[in-house]
């Protein structure tokens, strides 16, 4: 296993986790479903959206759904959003795109969480690209703590 500061902050936290490296590069969320063993429902993706100046939330949404920009302006109270930039999300999170978690974080980010994500087991960004943690929904909320459920999203 590699250690990030994903996988330290979930030993942090007695999460239980498997860690799973890809053989290869990952292309998109079907062939990283695939190989992992997983749905595409399964796998979670990590989106950061710029709110305001220095203001960053972080969107967990599964699969290949498709955030309702008008339902999240509307629920943060905001007219404007922008997608973070790769340059913000390395800024903000510690993590290229590809590999963002909500876990080791360099500081708290506010966390959304689609009612997407609320399975039985899902995987998450591993702090490094071309990997991934495989753990159940419950411990994954269970280690984010205070967070906000959310539905932002349809069927694609």
């Amino acid at each position: 296993m590699v250690i990030t500061p994903v996988t330290q902050a979930l030993d942090a936290l007695k999460t239980p986790f498997r860690f799973f490296l890809h053989s290869g590069q990952v292309h998109s969320v079907e062939q990283a479903a695939l190989e992992r063993g997983l749905s595409i429902d399964q796998v979670v993706r990590s989106i950061v959206f710029r709110a305001g100046p220095d203001y960053y939330v972080m969107v967990l949404v599964t699969g290949t759904r498709q955030i309702s920009w008008p339902r999240l302006r509307k629920y943060l109270k905001q007219s404007r959003l922008t997608l973070a930039t790769e340059e913000e999300v390395l800024r903000v999170t510690g993590y290229q795109t590809g590999a963002v978690s909500p876990f080791g974080l360099p500081k708290p980010m506010r966390i959304l969480v689609d009612q997407s994500v609320l399975g039985e087991e899902v995987s998450i960004g591993a702090g490094v690209r071309n990997a991934a943690i495989i753990l159940k929904t419950f411990d994954l909320l269970s280690a984010l703590g205070q967070v906000e459920i959310v539905q932002f999203t349809g069927e694609k």
